[in-house]
């Protein structure tokens, strides 16, 4: 089976459910806290790659946090080699070593009331990224780096 998806836009998970998906241009200016590129089950090379791209020469907005989690240890030392973790720091983000974070309310990185999370990883359930007030949005590793920039959750492609 071949499906082309080069037409479909990026998407945006509201919380409280993973599934609970609607289309970038769709979404209304959501201010974010706090955006997570990456987890021990989503911190692949070729997003981290992807998200740099996008970071290069710019900064996190001032009050917005950016966090970034390689799966292992071997992408974290991929990451340095390609110079993709310097990247990530010069735009203000906070590299974590690959462990389990945020995304399950553990490690660095968990929301107080009504915080807004971005993230990357799988799940957004009410109350496991933080306070149960906090509200995340999970999204692709581009939209996320793109709402880093922006403090606002953003279509990439107009960055």
């Amino acid at each position: 089976m071949e499906i082309d998806v080069s037409n479909l836009e990026p998407q945006v998970a509201f919380p409280y459910l993973p599934s609970n998906v609607k289309p970038i241009t769709q979404v209304d200016s959501i201010k974010v806290d706090q955006v997570v590129i990456g987890s021990c089950t989503n911190g692949r090379i070729e997003d981290f790659r992807a998200a740099a791209a996008i970071l290069k020469g710019k900064q996190v907005a001032p009050y917005a946090r950016l966090i970034v989690i390689p799966a292992t240890q071997e992408i974290y030392l991929q990451m340095m080699q390609e110079g993709l973790l310097e990247t990530f720091i010069e735009a203000g983000a906070v590299i974590s070593p690959p462990t389990c974070g945020p995304c399950i309310g553990g490690h660095m990185g968990i929301l107080a009331e009504n915080e807004v999370g971005l993230y990357t990883t799988n799940r957004n359930f009410k109350g496991r990224n933080g306070h149960p007030t906090s509200k995340v949005y999970l999204c692709s590793p581009v939209v996320a780096a793109a709402s880093a920039v922006r403090g606002l959750v953003t279509d990439p492609r107009t960055v």
